[in-house]
């Protein structure tokens, strides 16, 4: 499966409202639990099993949990039984059928 979310802190961050050390001590969690995943602007995705995903992401809430009262949690899943690989899979054909009606 794949698991795309976003955790942040709600009513704190820096001076300026950010809220990047917390969101970098998630990612963080992310990247040591050895799942495939990737990073953009928006959210972090992540490639496995229901229970070593939903661990992955409840630990990542736990670390942004830490430093704030309150959390912000949206997740989106695409739970494919029997696939693998599709964190680029999926794009891999969407570019594949952007060449083709190029």
């Amino acid at each position: 499966m794949l698991v795309a979310f976003s955790v942040a802190p709600t009513g704190g961050g820096d001076d300026d409202g950010s809220v990047s050390a917390a969101v970098a001590a998630a990612v963080r969690v992310v990247r040591a639990s050895g799942l495939p995943n990737r990073t953009d602007a928006m959210f972090t995705t992540l490639e496995g099993e229901w229970d070593e995903v939903m661990a992955v992401v409840k630990e990542a809430v736990d670390v942004v949990a830490a430093v704030s009262p309150r959390t912000s949690l949206v997740l989106k899943a695409d739970i494919r039984p029997g696939w693998t690989g599709e964190l680029t899979g999926k794009v891999e054909r969407v570019e594949a059928a952007l060449r083709e009606q190029a």
